[in-house]
């Protein structure tokens, strides 16, 4: 059974996923605290990115998918929520940026309208705080008519936090988000993430074993489908409980 320690955001039990013949988790047992930032590491092909798409059922869309386990947030099988209402509670953030061929603010503005805000006063509201929120306000409030295809590509990356955030969720998923980014937008982009946090609960799968270990406050350690492990950070880095984990760590493996 998972760990009910602490506050949780989400409770994973026995959660296993295929993909037609491909099983791609196994037994996984977990849980998410509110306001924490879980980094999940492991190398290709660990089920990573499975696992962060099963936190807002992403991976329904794929058409051989089957589950058997729970998904909990707040009490609640996910599989019982629609996944319209889902997925605005539970953003997501890509490894690249991907912007709309829209202005800067009709970016952020857009998931704002999907769901029923018209009010220009209102929408104006709402792009200031998601962009403030996302640490570009200062640098792009003055070019809120420009296409967001002119911003750089760190710039970019926080420009859909920014628009994820417009929607108001409770929980932000990213995926290796600054894998094509440069040191200085990387750092911006964490920067945020640690600010966020007060705010939100935040999963980041990454492949930088030194990111997860700068910005998450538990680490979790995926190996061919399975959990390896999962706890403090600090410990993980330092003195993980399986040598697995440590050989990944020593880039011995991955």
């Amino acid at each position: 059974m998972v760990n009910l320690s602490g506050d949780a955001k989400f409770k994973i039990e026995e959660l296993y996923v295929r993909f037609g013949a491909i099983e791609a988790l196994r037994g996984i047992n977990l849980f998410i605290r509110n306001n924490e930032i879980l980094s999940v590491i492991g190398p290709s092909n660990s089920g990573k990115t499975t696992f962060l798409r099963m936190l807002n059922r992403l991976n329904d869309l794929h058409p051989h998918f089957k589950m058997s386990g729970k998904v909990m947030m707040d009490l609640r099988d996910i599989n019982g929520i629609g996944t319209e209402t889902l997925r605005k509670k539970v953003g997501m953030v890509f490894a690249l940026p991907l912007p709309l061929p829209l202005s800067i603010f009709d970016n952020v503005a857009y998931g704002a309208r999907m769901h029923g805000i018209g009010e220009r006063e209102k929408l104006h509201e709402i792009v200031e705080e998601a962009l403030r929120h996302a640490y570009i306000w200062d640098e792009v409030k003055d070019r809120l008519k420009e296409s967001a295809y002119k911003l750089s590509g760190g710039q970019q990356q926080r420009l859909c936090i920014a628009r994820t955030l417009a929607v108001g969720p409770e929980v932000i998923l990213f995926d290796e988000p600054c894998s094509g980014l440069d040191p200085i937008s990387t750092a911006k982009v964490e920067e945020a993430m640690l600010k966020l946090k007060e705010r939100y609960t935040i999963v980041l799968v990454t492949n930088n074993v030194k990111q997860a270990a700068r910005v998450g406050e538990r680490t979790a350690f995926f190996l061919s489908g399975e959990l390896v492990e999962v706890d403090e950070t600090a410990k993980i880095f330092t003195s993980p409980s399986d040598r697995r984990t440590d050989e990944y760590i020593r880039g011995k493996f991955g």
